[in-house]
This record gives structure tokens, C-alpha cells and sequence, in this order.
């Protein structure tokens, strides 16, 4: 059997690539794509040799604002972005780590005010031992990434 798994080629769009495993349904609601007008092409616990498993995900015909783009790095620092441009790596998007986030995450700590008031939840980003931690703005609590679900 071969060890090629076949993945169809986008003419143009993005490919965000090397996706921690389990990373990529949440970034899809990152960038609203579950319900988008976009053919998106989604691939889970890909074999990968440098990682042992990726996700990979595949838009046609839309590039990622650089906001965006940083914003993918939260959930997978390892990620690679690359504008496909006539079937070819047109571009490879340098991406950052962002400082803060707003109106993604939703703050896990019960009694923080962004439940009982209408403002977006705003988190604080940082790196330590090559964990994701966010702290929330208002209630100040600090989580790993994993901890925070997505707002949809």
C-alpha cells in the first residue's frame, strides 16, 4: 500500500498546514468557515513526519488577513501558512504570535462579567514552556488554551 495519502490540489486560496492534531475544527470556527460560501478541505490526524500527526486544512480561493493568520498561531504555533497562487506556493505568511485576542474565546470562570454583561470576552496571550495560556482581562484567571471553547 502506498504511504501517499491523496489530497486535492487548490488552484488559488490558503493551505494552513502542520496544524497541531485536534486544532483544526477550531480554527474552521476561528475563521467562520463551517458556514462559509468557501470550499474547504479538511484533513484529520494526517501522518506527518516531523509531527507523527497534523491537521491540515485547505480554502479555495480566499487568503487569510494577516489578524487571521496570527490568530491561527494560538492554536497551533507550529502551523505553516502558505497562499496558493495557480497551483503553486505563491507566498509563505509570516506569522506572530498575537498579544491579545478579542471576542474569540469564551472565559470558562462562571462569575466573570462577560456572562452577565454584553461586553466580548478579551484575553491576554503568552507563551511559557511552549504551552498557550490566556488570561482573562476582567476576571484576570489564567488557562491553557484547551481549556477555552471557541466563540461561535
Amino acid at each position: 500500500m502506498s504511504e501517499i495519502l491523496p489530497v486535492a490540489a487548490i488552484k488559488n486560496g490558503t493551505v494552513i498546514d502542520h496544524i497541531a492534531p485536534g486544532q483544526a475544527l477550531r480554527i474552521i470556527h476561528l475563521l467562520s468557515l463551517e458556514n462559509s460560501q468557501y470550499k474547504v478541505t479538511i484533513g484529520l490526524s494526517l501522518p506527518s513526519k516531523s509531527m507523527g500527526k497534523k491537521d491540515l486544512i485547505k480554502i479555495e480561493n480566499r487568503v487569510l488577513t494577516d489578524v487571521e493568520a496570527n490568530e491561527v498561531v494560538v492554536f497551533s504555533p507550529s502551523a505553516t501558512i502558505n497562499v496558493i497562487q495557480d497551483f503553486e506556493v505563491g507566498e509563505k505568511v509570516k506569522t506572530r504570535l498575537p498579544t491579545a485576542m478579542k471576542k474569540v474565546f469564551i472565559c470558562p470562570n462562571p462569575v466573570c462579567i462577560t456572562h452577565t454583561e454584553m461586553i466580548p470576552s478579551y484575553f491576554y496571550i503568552s507563551e511559557e514552556r511552549k504551552q498557550i495560556k490566556l488570561s482573562c482581562h476582567y476576571c484576570e484567571k489564567l488557562y491553557d488554551r484547551d481549556q477555552l471553547r471557541v466563540n461561535i
